[in-house]
């Protein structure tokens, strides 16, 4: 909680940001912490538990701990609750660290999602918001609406880790569950989130070494999509 918000006596116990979400960010290039990130991202979403064990004690301590955490959070969206749950029990036990209280978690206090939701994804989406939000209607009414206020209001945006990141490692979970329509998607939408293209490219060869060949020839080529090449 900010001390603007301790001043003012915030009857929510949520600062702005919390409700508001993220704050635009841009990536230049991939620094070393966000693609030992990136491969965290795809091994939790992907890996063996020996696989995801290895890449938890590699980034502890090179890599902040709160964006590993928002990471395994945002797992149980691509790989499912199993894979999160088990990324969380692991960390636990190779960081030390104590979970958070809800207190200092700060979101049990954001009551209805959609609003931020509607902004992360109509970031994330760009010109293509609309059409997705009709097409995923045309699937079904509670998918559309649990993409909005679970997906990227309650998880894609909290403000603890920046959206070109969080991006960036739906890239690598995509990439490694093989799921190509998804991938596609979140390629743009780590560029509209302020990824660079080249800090796009240098995500995917991060995930290279985890994908066969076949996959990566596949995934190059909707990356020339995205560019329009």
């Amino acid at each position: 909680m900010s001390q603007a918000d301790v001043q003012t006596g915030d009857p929510t116990g949520v600062d702005s940001m919390t409700r508001r979400g993220h704050v635009p960010v841009t990536l230049d290039a991939l620094d070393v912490e966000t693609a030992a990130l990136v491969r965290l991202a795809a091994v939790l979403a992907g890996g063996s538990e020996g696989e995801v064990r290895s890449e938890l004690s590699g980034v502890n301590g090179r890599v902040d701990p709160v964006w590993v955490e928002e990471v395994i959070l945002q797992t149980y969206l691509f790989a499912g609750f199993p894979r999160a749950l088990n990324g969380a029990r692991e960390w636990r036990r190779i960081s030390g660290r104590s979970a958070p209280t809800p207190a200092e978690d700060q979101e049990r206090a954001v009551l209805d999602f959609s609003e931020r939701g509607e902004a992360t994804c109509a970031t994330v989406y760009g010109e293509f918001y609309d059409r997705l939000r009709v097409n995923i209607r045309g699937l079904h009414p509670a998918l559309d609406r649990w993409m909005i206020t679970e997906g990227y209001g309650k998880v894609l945006g909290r403000p603890l880790l920046d959206l070109a990141r969080r991006e960036l490692c739906v890239v690598a979970a995509c990439a490694i569950a093989r799921q190509d329509r998804q991938l596609h998607s979140h390629l743009h939408g780590a560029l509209n989130a302020g990824a660079a293209a080249g800090v796009v490219m240098a995500a995917l060869q991060v995930v290279a070494p985890l994908v066969g060949d076949e996959d990566m020839r596949r995934y190059l080529g909707l990356w020339a999509r995205v560019q329009g090449k």
